[in-house]
C-alpha cells in the first residue's frame, strides 16, 4: 500500500511538473542536447578524448546554437528569451554530464580487464613480472609459446 501511495504521487508530482514547462523550453532542451552531442564529438576529437574539453564542447555548442537562435528571435520578433537560451545551455550541460559519466564506467571496465589479463592483484600486490612467465607473456600477446622453441 506504501509503495502504490509513494507511486501515485511520483506520478502526479511530474504530470504537475510537466505542465509548468512549455513546449517551448522543451524543444530549446532538446536542440541543445542534439548541438552539445555535436560540440561533445568535435571537441573529444579535437582534444584526444579530454574530459574536461568534451565537456567543454557539449556547453559551447548548445551556447553557440542557443545564442544564434535567439539572435533570430530578437531580430524577426523583436525578442529575446534568456529562459530560452538556458534550457538550451542545460541540455548541453545534461549531454556533457552524460558523456563524462559513461566514459568514465568504459575507462574503468577497461582498466579492471587489463589487470584481469596481466594478473595484478591488489589484496596481495602481485607484480604482474612476478607472475608472469615467458610462456604466458606470449600468450597475452597471441603469440605461441613454439615460436621460442623453433630454433632450439
Amino acid at each position: 500500500m506504501r509503495t502504490l501511495l509513494l507511486l501515485s504521487l511520483l506520478i502526479f508530482l511530474a504530470l504537475k511538473g510537466q505542465s509548468q514547462v512549455s513546449e517551448d523550453k522543451v524543444l530549446h532542451f532538446v536542440g541543445g542536447n542534439l548541438f552539445g552531442m555535436v560540440g561533445a564529438g568535435l571537441a573529444n576529437q579535437i582534444s584526444d578524448g579530454n574530459r574536461a574539453w568534451t565537456f567543454a564542447g557539449s556547453v559551447g555548442g548548445s551556447l553557440l546554437i542557443g545564442l544564434a537562435k535567439e539572435g533570430i528571435d530578437q531580430n524577426q520578433y523583436g525578442g529575446w528569451d534568456n529562459e530560452d537560451l538556458l534550457a538550451t545551455v542545460l541540455g548541453g550541460v545534461t549531454v556533457g554530464v552524460t558523456i563524462d559519466i559513461f566514459k568514465q564506467k568504459k575507462k574503468r571496465k577497461r582498466e579492471q580487464l587489463f589487470r584481469d589479463a596481466i594478473g595484478f592483484k591488489i589484496d596481495g600486490y602481485t607484480h604482474p613480472t612476478d607472475t608472469i612467465s615467458a610462456d604466458t607473456s606470449l600468450s597475452i600477446l597471441a603469440i605461441s609459446p613454439n615460436v621460442l622453441n623453433r630454433n632450439r
